[in-house]
This record gives structure tokens, C-alpha cells and sequence, in this order.
């Protein structure tokens, strides 16, 4: 999964999305953690319940998004931005359905289950293939962005299933997690299962990843975290992404002035 994405520069086909590679995993982990401690930190700590949470990152996301959709190409910090909202909204979401509503965790991850596999076929139905680097078309961004919003919301639901009614509790439900995500990934090299099926698995396996590992930083001791302050781990969980983002995009650049450089000296009559 961590071939050059389309990034022609001066050309009209440039992708809006990163490459995927480890640090791109790194971030996302980074991302999910965020949005489940900044989720939990609007609605619990500051008291604003659920329901208004959701809409507060609703409107987040649409912002964002909409900034997002509206570049030209890829902008790291517009795209993680967005990221971080569907993170947050999912958390919110999930929340809301779950214990609000009252569907329960079970019920919840099954809709959500559904609803993320029937995104994708209509995907592969309208576009006739699922993309998950070379996103180019005005189209494949939008299924891109919604299948990224419910399965981040399905992640939340699937970690707090794992943590409270399977009885794992946070930190064995982030180990469970964190192993399923090793199986996508050994199945990515040593299988010729598709990519694009594999890396949609790997995400939304690491919105669990990233709500487990959040309780488990903010959860009281009691119940089997580290109790510390939702808003201060919030704080510190987004400085790590800032200095992320900040070295993988600089990496990138570089590599993108070398391959330049190189692409000169060979035109270059001799």
C-alpha cells in the first residue's frame, strides 16, 4: 500500500490524499485517538451532552470538508483536519446511538457494518473501482469522505462493544485491535488479496485502535485506565500529529524536488 500516489505537478491530475505508508498509519492512529479523548472531552467534560456534541463536530466536518473538497490538491493539514472531524463526529455519533437512542453496541456496529459494505459497492457500482490514493474525481472524493465518516463511526462502536460488553476492557481491547490490524497488514504482503479491500479493513480497524487507546488514557482507575485529563490528552495527542504531519510532508517534498531533479538532468540535451 505504499506506491506513489498521483502527484503530477503542473499536470491536472493530482491526488488529494496522502501516500499511504507507515507514518501514515502512525498519524491515523494519532487521529482516532484524538477524536475519541477531544470527543469524550466536549460532551463529558465540558457537559454538553451526545446531542450537541454531534452537531458542534457536524459542523466541524462540514467545514472542513468543505475546504477540503474545494483544494486543488493535497493539503496535510486540511486533510487531517477533516480527518480528525470524521474521528470526532463517529465518537459523538456512536455515542449517541448507542446510549441516547439505545440500539446498543451490537446493533449499532451491525448498521453501521452495513452501511459501510453498501457505501463501498455503490462505490465500485458508480465509479467501477475503489480508490484509496489516486483520489482525482470530484466523485471519488465524496464516497471517500463518507465511507471514512461511518466506518470511523462503526471503529467507535466496535471499541466500546470490545471494551464493555465483550468485558476485554480498554487496554486488551486495544491489543485485539492492534493484532487484527497486524493480520491485514501480513495479509497485504504475503497474500494478493486487493489492496484497496485491505486497506479499508485496516481502517476501520484502527478507529477501535484509537478509541481503546483513548479510554484507556482518560478512563478512571477503576475502570481500567489511566485517568488523566481529557483535554490535556487532547491537547498533547494533537501536538504529536502537528510534528507528524509537519515530517512526513517535508519527506514527501523533498522526494518530489529529487524525482523533479532527476526528470531534468534527463530531458537535458546533452
Amino acid at each position: 500500500m505504499n506506491r506513489l500516489s498521483v502527484e503530477r505537478r503542473g499536470g491536472d491530475w493530482i491526488s488529494k490524499v496522502p501516500q499511504v505508508t507507515l507514518a501514515f498509519w502512525i498519524i491515523k492512529i494519532l487521529a482516532t485517538t484524538l477524536g475519541e479523548t477531544g470527543g469524550d472531552a466536549v460532551t463529558m467534560t465540558l457537559q454538553l451532552g451526545y446531542a450537541v456534541g454531534t452537531l458542534i463536530f457536524l459542523g466541524f466536518f462540514i467545514v472542513t470538508l468543505a475546504a477540503q473538497v474545494s483544494s486543488r490538491r493535497y493539503r496535510p493539514f486540511v486533510y487531517w483536519a477533516v480527518v480528525v472531524a470524521t474521528t470526532t463526529v463517529g465518537t459523538t455519533m456512536s455515542d449517541y446511538f448507542d446510549r441516547t437512542v439505545g440500539l446498543g453496541y451490537i446493533v449499532s456496529s451491525a448498521i453501521l457494518l452495513c452501511a459501510v459494505i453498501a457505501i463501498l459497492f455503490v462505490w465500485r457500482l458508480v465509479m467501477g473501482r475503489i480508490e484509496f490514493e489516486d483520489i482525482v474525481d470530484r466523485r471519488d472524493e465524496v464516497f471517500y469522505w463518507v465511507t471514512i465518516l461511518v466506518s470511523n463511526t462503526l471503529g467507535t462502536a466496535l471499541g466500546d462493544f470490545t471494551a464493555d460488553d465483550a468485558g476485554l476492557g480498554f487496554e486488551r481491547g486495544a491489543l485485539v485491535f492492534a493484532g487484527l490490524i497486524a493480520v491485514v497488514a501480513a495479509l497485504h504482503y504475503f497474500t494478493k488479496i486487493s489492496d484497496r479491500l485491505l486497506f479499508w479493513a485496516a481502517y476501520i480497524l484502527t478507529r477501535p485502535l484509537g478509541a481503546t487507546l483513548g479510554d484507556t488514557l482518560t478512563k478512571p482507575h477503576e475502570e481500567g485506565g489511566f485517568n488523566l485529563s481529557r483535554i490535556v490528552a487532547s491537547l498533547v495527542i494533537a501536538a504529536l500529529m502537528i510534528v507528524g504531519i509537519i515530517l512526513t510532508y517535508r519527506s514527501s517534498e523533498e522526494r518530489l524536488d529529487s524525482s523533479d531533479l532527476e526528470r531534468e538532468k534527463l530531458l537535458r540535451p546533452h
